[in-house]
């Protein structure tokens, strides 16, 4: 089993490039079945998530040409199957992408419920609540979605809660129905706005992205395109709160600044300098963090992923801080690992009170998630002494090449096989 290993201790100095976004790029891959041709995806991020939409894309029938290591040609145009692997799907939360566009182009898709991270409960209700308004029936047997319509029409769906992923989904199956579909209280993230640009450079006539109602006028087909994913909001914070728990001074190349603004903000109260250029960022800390008082939201709010990092970094601040988790019921499972590196954190329900120590102390923890995973590298990053991480399958998930970038800007972590390595 694979695992990091950490000395901490060391500021975190220099330049860095983030790659495409992880979230954005698990739906553009499977819109590229809506366009049955060739689509030309530029800065994927080269992550286990990604890979596997590939695997699944090939599995149905579509012809995959890597062109570079960011870079795929994926022609779609001699589909043969609307079924998704069970194992495949199991991997990743995303898989449910595929529903939305192999209902869109086929009318006919299966796919397996949702595996990915354990973060409580991922009801696909509101998914196939869009699916119903636009005439498809849905049905789960053993574990496996199927959802079929013989004639795909336009309908009105109000979101009875702001989810990504069903506002994708919708979108992916609303693209080719005939008539008009007008989608309330959707989700507006970034990631939102980059599948509607890509969808309408395939040739469909998506309006509203980025606020919370989107209207579709379905066309009748779609063609290939070529298209850059934006870069990772995500990863681009993960790396600013990199610097601000290890005292650092780092900045960050091919970010797109206003994406950045509910993670920079914070940073700033939190006490650290940030700087914004057109497509960069800057962020060192020079003086002691101060704690504060935050609170998960859908865009434009803080967003979920980057609170178990912020809490993290919280640890460390001088004072009491207060973490309200508003999306995901059981984001907090990592607070036992923090705790055994020195941690003070009382979990209450979805509220984590943190009273600020010191300093980490390295240790041996698990990885139970994604986001979890990576504030657990960055605490080791910070700890005195060395601390060893296992089951860093989760991280691969969701950031590219995470190691030997955090060793570029003067880390020292080293991945391993066995504890004897």
């Amino acid at each position: 089993m694979e695992k990091y290993v950490i000395r901490g201790g060391k500021p975190l100095v220099g330049d860095v490039n983030i790659g495409g976004a992880k979230n954005a790029a698990v739906a553009i891959l499977p819109a590229t079945i809506l366009a049955g041709g060739k689509c030309l995806i530029e800065n994927l991020p080269c992550i286990s998530d990604v890979m596997a939409s590939l695997q699944i894309l090939s599995e149905l029938g579509a012809s995959i040409r890597m062109v570079s290591r960011s870079t795929y040609e994926i022609d779609t145009s001699h589909l043969d199957s609307t079924e998704v692997s069970n194992e495949l799907s199991r991997q990743m939360r995303a898989s449910y992408y595929f529903l939305g566009a192999l209902l869109g182009r086929f009318g006919s898709g299966q796919v397996a419920m949702p595996g990915g991270c354990n973060l409580g409960p991922r009801p696909i209700d509101q998914h196939l609540k869009a699916f119903t308004a636009f005439g498809a029936e849905d049905s789960v047997e053993y574990g496996q979605i199927h959802v079929r319509s013989e004639h795909l029409v336009g309908g009105h769906v109000f979101f009875d809660t702001v989810s990504v992923g069903a506002t994708m989904n919708a979108m992916l199956a609303a693209v080719l129905a005939e008539g008009t579909t007008i989608l309330e209280n959707v989700a507006r993230e970034p990631h939102i706005v980059d599948l509607a640009n890509f969808l309408n450079m395939m040739g469909a006539d998506v309006h509203g992205a980025g606020t919370d109602v989107i209207k579709i006028h379905g066309v009748k087909e779609m063609h290939g395109c070529n298209y850059s994913i934006i870069p990772d909001q995500i990863e681009a914070g993960s790396y600013m709160v990199a610097a601000a728990i290890t005292k650092g001074d780092i900045t960050l190349h091919n970010v797109i600044p206003k994406h950045m603004e509910p993670i920079t903000a914070k940073l700033r109260a939190a006490g650290c300098e940030v700087e914004e250029f057109d497509d960069a960022l800057r962020i060192q800390r020079t003086g002691e963090l101060k704690p504060l008082k935050l609170k998960t939201m859908p865009h434009p709010g803080f967003p979920t992923d980057m609170q178990p990092l912020m809490t993290a970094l919280l640890t460390l601040a001088k004072g009491t801080s207060i973490v309200t988790e508003g999306i995901w019921e059981n984001r907090f499972r990592y607070v036992d690992e923090l705790i055994r590196m020195g941690a003070s954190i009382q979990v209450e329900s979805n509220i984590a009170i943190i009273n600020g120590i010191e300093q980490f102390s390295g240790t041996s923890v698990t990885v139970p998630d994604l986001r979890a995973g990576a504030a657990l590298v960055i605490a080791g990053l910070a700890a005195q002494g060395v601390s060893v991480l296992e089951d860093i399958v989760y991280i691969k998930r969701g950031y590219e090449d995470f190691a030997e970038k955090l060793t570029s800007l003067g880390g020292i972590i080293e991945e391993v096989e066995t504890e004897k390595d």
